[in-house]
């Protein structure tokens, strides 16, 4: 096996979207860097059971809907 081709791995903090601070190793960033999560395990439905919800970026489900209103849906 050749020498020095695999990335450090280290120590990172993970932040969680509640605030909660969890410590995991990582190639990502450098020891003691923190990792700010948009969506966690904690909140995203495929881990908690919960329905979706659309977001409508730029009004485009609005549009949508509106657009096909007349056939059931």
């Amino acid at each position: 096996m050749k020498n020095d081709i695999h990335p450090e791995y280290h120590l990172i903090d993970v932040k969680m979207t509640d605030g909660t601070v969890v410590q995991m190793k990582s190639t990502w960033g450098k020891e003691g860097d923190t990792l700010s999560l948009d969506i966690d395990p904690s909140v995203h439905p495929a881990w908690t059971g919960g329905g979706t919800r659309l977001m409508d970026t730029g009004g485009r489900v609005s549009k949508f809907k509106k657009k096909y209103e007349g056939l059931g849906f």
